[in-house]
């Protein structure tokens, strides 16, 4: 009996239609998903509890935490940026093991049988009569015929396919990337005190000058977080404001110089904040005092 191939050829068969490709490629990509969502969530964390968008303009500032201190007697405010004292999410995917092992049976098992047999009887059935003289013969004759053939095949086959993977992937907290260390860096070099009711400088509080040239005044303001706003400041002479220019970070006011000193108020808008600022004619007064004396020679 030749020998059956049909096991091989169906264990050949059944390994190479597993789809190797999605049993090992299918987690490699659910963890590259994974890693990208991931970095999503730590970008989102940054934007919704690091930055504060302005209303009006949508620009987008580090979001800070006041502290309030006593330091030499009086208040004092620390501004931290919330992003240097949280810490922010970071998983990264560090390893993945994939194993795989596949179990491939295939059986076949086929028997046959086949038996024959055959029976074959000669003879004499009836009479026959020869005479011969003096002697008579007489003869009898009986025949018979018969065949048996059995045959019986029997043939069993069993396939099994059988395979199982274990995946493991490990994350963990990883370090921040360059850019991310380095804002924090630049954010961490942000930390000032500052006077929880704001700032309030002025270039000089005495101005001297002639009558009918102004003198210019410049002014700066920084509120209780350490900013900026010039746009805030205001001067008043007498009953009647006095424009200024946003230049950088200051405001520039001209003052007027009048024969008698004269007193500005230097404010703050929706502040308490104020400074006084006198101006004064000094060059005019040396001029007279020079003229009576030459008139006195």
């Amino acid at each position: 009996m030749p020998i059956d191939e049909t096991p091989s050829t169906v264990a050949s068969n059944a390994l190479s239609a597993i789809p190797f490709g999605n049993i090992i490629g299918g987690p490699l990509t659910a963890c590259i998903d994974a890693q990208a969502l991931a970095a999503q969530t730590t970008w989102k964390f940054i934007q919704n509890v690091g930055l504060n968008p302005d209303p009006k303009t949508g620009e987008k500032n580090p979001l800070t935490v006041a502290f309030q201190f006593m330091r030499d007697g009086t208040m004092a405010q620390l501004n931290v940026p919330l992003l240097t004292i949280v810490p922010i999410p970071y998983i990264a995917i560090q390893t993945i093991d994939i194993s795989f092992k596949a179990n491939i049976s295939a059986s076949s098992s086929s028997s046959s049988m086949e038996s024959s047999s055959e029976d074959i009887s000669a003879g004499v059935n009836g009479k026959a009569s020869l005479n011969l003289g003096l002697f008579k013969v007489e003869a009898g004759f009986n025949a018979s015929y018969s065949s048996k053939k059995d045959s019986k095949a029997t043939q069993d086959s069993q396939y099994s396919v059988e395979y199982t993977m274990d995946v493991a992937v490990h994350a963990g907290q990883d370090g921040m990337p360059a850019g991310l260390a380095k804002v924090l860096e630049i954010l961490s070099n942000s930390l000032n005190v500052s006077d929880p009711k704001g700032t309030l400088d002025v270039s000089s509080q005495m101005l001297k000058g002639e009558k009918g040239h102004p003198e210019q005044l410049v002014a700066t303001f920084k509120n209780s977080e350490g900013k900026f706003e010039p746009e805030k400041i205001v001067v008043i002479g007498g009953s009647t404001p006095i424009q200024g220019s946003v230049q950088g970070n200051s405001a520039v006011f001209e003052l007027p110089v009048n024969e008698k000193e004269t007193v500005y108020i230097v404010s703050v808008k929706g502040l308490d904040n104020t400074v006084k600022v006198r101006t004064v004619d000094t060059i005019s007064a040396d001029k007279e005092r020079e003229a009576a004396r030459l008139q006195r020679e």
